[in-house]
């Protein structure tokens, strides 16, 4: 079963944690490094797939973009 986006992140911190209180032996270190480097690429890809397919969504009838201000819940003034 494939991680989602927000657990790859969860796990990505939790890698981040760990290799940084420099407990870990080498080649535990290593291999966690590696794995953080496959998530992080995996989660830029779900990002890049997610903006395409909203700038699929907000493309107007002429084809061309349509741009709203986009403020996050519990950011507005």
């Amino acid at each position: 079963m494939e991680n989602t986006f927000e657990r790859s992140l969860e796990e990505l911190e939790t890698i981040v944690n760990s290799l940084e209180s420099g407990d870990l032996p080498l080649e535990e270190s290593l291999a966690l490094f590696e794995r953080g480097v496959n998530l992080s690429r995996k989660c830029r890809e779900r990002l890049a797939n997610a903006e395409r397919r909203i700038e699929v969504l907000m493309k107007d009838s002429d084809g061309g973009l349509a741009t709203e201000e986009f403020e996050p819940d519990g950011l507005r003034s």
